[in-house]
Formats: C-alpha cells, sequence, structure tokens
C-alpha cells in the first residue's frame, strides 16, 4: 500500500508504519527542502525501525507538473522534446540527484504516452511523434536509474488519446500507441504505471486497465516481457474506487502497488485486502508475488535496512 503525505508527518501516520499498513508514500503537495530532507530521513527511519523499509514516491515529471519545485526538470516533458535527447539526458541526470540527496527513491515520471491533438495530457508529453517519445522517455530512464532513483513509465497501456483527466471521469478509449513502453522496457525501466482507463481493443470486458488481467499479466509481462514493479493510477480516482474489492482486484491482474492519494481511502483499501487476505489463499498468493518484486525493488535502490 502506498499513502499520501502533503506535510511533516504527525504521530498517527507513524502509527500507521509501525502497524505495517503502509508500504510507501507519495509525497504530495508542495515541499521546501529542508521539509523534505527531514520528512524522508524520518519516514526511512520509521520504516526501518518496524522492520520493512519505505519506498518513497513522487511525482516530477518536469515543468509545473513537479513535486519539487526547488528540483529538476525545469522543463516540461513538452519543452524537453523540443530541445532533444540531450538536454532531456541531462535534466534526467540533474534530477535523480537532488531526488536521491532529498531521500526519494522512485519518481514516477517519465510520461511515456503519445500525445493526439486534444489529448488531456499537453505538455506532460514528451510529443506526437511515438519514435520520438520513445526515444526521449528511454534517454530519460536510463539516466535517472544511473543516479540511482528509480524511474516510472506511465499511464499504461496509453493515455495521449484522452480528452478528460482519469482522475475524475471514466474514460474509454480505443487502441494506443505501445512503441514507446516498449522502449523503455528495453531500457530496464524499474516501474509501470498502468492507467484507470479502460481499453475495449485490448480486454472486451471494458474493466480498467488496472484492474485487467489481459493488459498487466497476459501483456505487460507477458508480450512485452516486463519483470519490474506495476504500481496503480490513484485507487481512489471515481472509476476504481466503486469497487469494493479494488485492491484485490487489482493484484490478481498483476500489479504490485497499490496507490492512494487520500489517506482515508488508503486505510479503508488496507482494511479491505487484509480481510479479502484472511479469507482467500489466492489473494494470499497475490500478495506474496507483489512483495517479492517490491523487495527485489527495494534491493535495487539499496533500502535495505
Amino acid at each position: 500500500m502506498v499513502g499520501a503525505l502533503a506535510r511533516p508527518p504527525k504521530p498517527s501516520f507513524f502509527a500507521k508504519i509501525r502497524e505495517g499498513e503502509l508500504g510507501g508514500v507519495i509525497l504530495v503537495g508542495r515541499w521546501t527542502k529542508p521539509e523534505m530532507q527531514a520528512t524522508t530521513r524520518d519516514l526511512h527511519a520509521a520504516g526501518c525501525s518496524a522492520g520493512h523499509p519505505l519506498l518513497l514516491l513522487v511525482d516530477q515529471e518536469g515543468g509545473w507538473a513537479r513535486r519539487l519545485t526547488w528540483a529538476p526538470p525545469r522543463q516540461t516533458a513538452g519543452q524537453l522534446g523540443r530541445l532533444g535527447v540531450a538536454r532531456t539526458r541531462a535534466e534526467a541526470r540533474a534530477t535523480a540527484t537532488a531526488l536521491r540527496a532529498a531521500g526519494i527513491d522512485v519518481d514516477l515520471a517519465p510520461v511515456t504516452d503519445t500525445l493526439s491533438p486534444g489529448g488531456f495530457l499537453g505538455s506532460r508529453s514528451f510529443g506526437t511523434v511515438a519514435a520520438s517519445v520513445g526515444n526521449l522517455a528511454s534517454a530519460f530512464v536510463r539516466a535517472l536509474q544511473a543516479g540511482g532513483v528509480a524511474a516510472t513509465s506511465k499511464h499504461f497501456p496509453g493515455l495521449g488519446t484522452a480528452r478528460r483527466n482519469t482522475d475524475r471521469y471514466a474514460v474509454f478509449l480505443p487502441a494506443t500507441e505501445l512503441a514507446p513502453i516498449r522502449r523503455v522496457i528495453a531500457a530496464g525501466v524499474k516501474l509501470v504505471m498502468v492507467s484507470n482507463a479502460s481499453y475495449p481493443a485490448l480486454d472486451s470486458t471494458g474493466v480498467p486497465a488496472v484492474f485487467s488481467h489481459p493488459i498487466v499479466t497476459d501483456l505487460l509481462r507477458g508480450s512485452f516481457g516486463f519483470r519490474g514493479v506495476v504500481v496503480t493510477d490513484a485507487l481512489d480516482a471515481p472509476t476504481p474506487r466503486r469497487r469494493l474489492d479494488a485492491p484485490a482486484k487489482a493484484l490478481a491482474a498483476g500489479v504490485d502497488l497499490l496507490l492512494y492519494t487520500s489517506r482515508t481511502a488508503a486505510h479503508a483499501g488496507y482494511v479491505q485486502l487484509t480481510a479479502d487476505a484472511a479469507a482467500s489463499p489466492g489473494v494470499r498468493a497475490d500478495i506474496a508475488r507483489a512483495t517479492a518484486r517490491v523487495r527485489a525493488l527495494r534491493r535495487w535502490l539499496r533500502r535495505d535496512c
């Protein structure tokens, strides 16, 4: 479970860590450098004292789409797309240095969606040409991870054609451009974020991708050969939160990290998953598989206590 934190944590938040409710924390809101460094130090210490190192995540895509306004990338992905691969690589290297110094393990970037006219992602995408997006995204991934911060390709299998934000609306999309995700997987990206949109051409049931075994396991893990960590988009968005069994359903699809942007929703998800696991050997097996992948990521990050 990944819960959100928008300000320095209170004792109640540390209690959830000690109780094993959280395996990761996504830092949301806006943070000064001293606040961030002090908070990540305390969070890492709390995880280790409880016997399970935490993953600390942040959305640091670039330009306006970044939580740490004092850290790079200064340009949006769209601007980097126009500046080229060398500049993109340099910004990713600088981003890794800043995030690692701030105690961050995972950057929920880059966006690897190829933008279509009218797409809501706008400047968050590297551009409208799939081959160029793949080149730029793979350069970003390699440079960021060379600096010790895990990169995240998002939003599989693609939101480039979406005209409405899936954090607010139910979205059904046609077949999407998949070449860039192949490039970043070949580049060794450590995480892939799965979207909350539905793709009837890829899964005829029309369920959101985050709950789709054909999309997550058959396509991403099977056809594309991805062996890293799969993380959900926000499970407290309108579409997924309507499912009472959302955490177990996502794990069954092949997801490893369950991400929430609301602490209340994260707690409710934890309670539901705990009950489902107690009742179902299948859910327990899915949790075990997910835990093994997350532990492998922690070893790569050298976050063992």
